[in-house]
């Protein structure tokens, strides 16, 4: 008997990532095969698991990667081999999305579907740009419309007559370049010329831009600020709450989609804070870190621990070094009562991962680097006294040289190891050669190299080429001068090194570009 798989028929919202349902993002996380659109954001991507095969079917206009017949066979061969099977599409999968067309043949193969509605532009769009689709005061329907159509199928198919004064707000899709046509039959059928009417592209996106006028000089306007598809065209008088409701478009890193490259593990902060300023983040992780496997290292970290009542300081440089270090006494079943020296770290994260053991760090450089921290203990550390360093494997050697230079005995001994782990480097390239991307953040030397790396092992013969076509972000000092090595063109360096700080140096970088 031949096993069948499913086939989910998924929507992924407007365009916003952060804007897909959870049911959406569960079934995401377990197909064996995604089918995706032009509209989905590549941060959904990366919810996919690796073994998962990406298969691009997004339309253009008078362009197509697939056919429709060639998607619908697409899913219906791999359910019949199978396997879990997700149709991605922008927006809500039934409206206007040939859902409905893709669960037909499914039944028609008697293979098992399921529909999962998502947000729709038709809505979350005007949203977006301020603009409710009703409201008590001024519109109490709504009515829908693609206007993808032929101009002579446009004017024949749709009964305008009764469209003019169907709804309060019309809501047209894909139709700005019919936008003509459109205004020219409301106001030929009664609708006033001063009707206000939105023209929204790429909404919910980076690329969100929003154009207003009415219904009499919208079209002269759209030319003249050459405005092209994709776009939904609002009409009514819900457009005049614009300038009252406006939100999206205030935030301080509107239009900017930012490149996180943090480890997977780490990305979440930097993405959220970029998210919560209105920006878009996209993450690529081009790291990993994984704790000490060979056997000599491991001696050496093992011995430490044994000795941890020998050493008169314990001293982190990241929170990485915090959790992988208390790992490895958790393995060697050792008391984290032997430590009676006390404890520095190199920033507050690295404090705070510190709490979550139950030790304080009773000292915190001002400056949050080796330099600073070397700095603080050259004033703290009394003769004699012995120093322990848990760190990365290629973190510099700056802290425990300084500290021998000036007498103390420094052990520095690896915890783990900082390793490239970048994969699906084809969307970013893509979108660094489309000028998709707007700025790429760096937090950490490392993570400049094996960014590098990731472009040049793409087959990219000038990576710093390509980046430089984005604004570059650092996290601080070192990671600039990390960078500039590699040929990166500097735009923001953070004052201090800690995340906050980066995603404040790049609101006051976007606000200077805007005065």
């Amino acid at each position: 008997m031949r096993v069948r798989g499913k086939v989910y028929l998924v929507g992924a919202g407007p365009g916003d990532p952060q804007l897909i349902t959870l049911k959406a993002l569960e079934v995401l996380r377990q197909a064996d095969v995604v089918i995706y659109d032009r509209l989905v954001s590549p941060n959904l991507l990366l919810q996919v698991k690796e073994s998962a095969e990406r298969i691009y079917a997004g339309k253009k206009k008078n362009k197509h990667t697939l056919k429709q017949e060639e998607i619908n066979q697409l899913l219906v061969d791999h359910a019949l081999q199978g396997k879990v099977v997700v149709r991605l599409k922008g927006g809500d999968p039934m409206v206007f999305g040939r859902g409905g067309e893709e669960a037909e043949v499914l039944a028609e193969h008697g293979i098992d579907y399921e529909i999962v509605p998502g947000i729709s532009s038709i809505y979350a769009v005007p949203a977006y740009a301020g603009i409710p689709v009703t409201h008590r005061d001024y519109a109490s329907s709504f009515y829908v419309v693609t206007g993808h159509e032929s101009p002579e199928k446009l004017k024949s198919a749709i009964h305008w007559e009764f469209l003019a004064h169907a709804a309060d707000t019309l809501i047209f899709l894909m139709g700005v370049s019919r936008l003509d046509v459109i205004c020219e039959q409301l106001m030929r059928h009664g609708r006033s010329p001063d009707t206000p009417v939105a023209l929204i592209r790429w909404g919910t996106r980076a690329e969100q831009r929003t154009l207003i006028g009415t219904l009499g000089d919208i079209v002269q306007r759209a030319r003249e600020a050459k405005f092209l598809p994709p776009a939904i065209i609002v009409v009514g008088d819900v457009v005049r709450l614009r300038d009252k409701l406006l939100w999206a478009e205030k935030r301080p890193l509107f239009g900017k989609r930012i490149l996180v490259t943090r480890s997977r593990t780490q990305a979440s902060e930097l993405a959220k804070r970029i998210e919560e300023l209105g920006g878009e983040a996209v993450t690529f992780p081009v790291l990993q870190f994984a704790p000490i496997r060979d056997e000599a290292r491991l001696q050496v970290l093992d011995e430490a621990i044994a000795s941890l009542a020998a050493y008169d300081w314990l001293v982190f440089t990241s929170v990485n070094g915090v959790e992988y270090f208390f790992r490895r006494v958790r393995e060697k079943r050792q008391d984290i009562r032997q430590i009676r020296g006390r404890i520095a770290a190199v920033g507050p994260r690295t404090a705070e991962a510190l709490l979550g053991y139950g030790l304080v760090a009773e000292e915190l450089p001002d400056l949050y680097q080796a330099e600073g921290l070397a700095e603080l203990l050259l004033q703290k550390l009394q003769p004699g006294e012995r120093v322990l360093i848990p760190r990365s494997s290629i973190a510099r050697d700056y802290l425990p040289e300084t500290l021998r230079a000036a007498g103390y005995e420094a052990d520095a001994v690896d915890v783990y190891d900082n390793l490239p782990m970048a994969s699906h480097t084809d969307w970013i390239v893509d979108m660094l050669r489309m000028g998709d991307l707007h700025v790429i953040t760096f937090a950490s030397s490392s993570s400049v190299h094996y960014f590098i790396e990731a472009l040049r092992q793409h087959g990219v013969k000038d990576p710093s080429e390509l980046a430089n076509r984005c604004q570059i972000a650092c996290i601080g000092p070192l990671t600039e001068a990390a960078a500039k090595e590699h040929g990166l063109h500097v735009s923001v360096t953070a004052r201090e090194a800690t995340i906050e700080s980066l995603v404040v140096a790049l609101c006051e970088w976007q606000e200077d570009r805007l005065e």
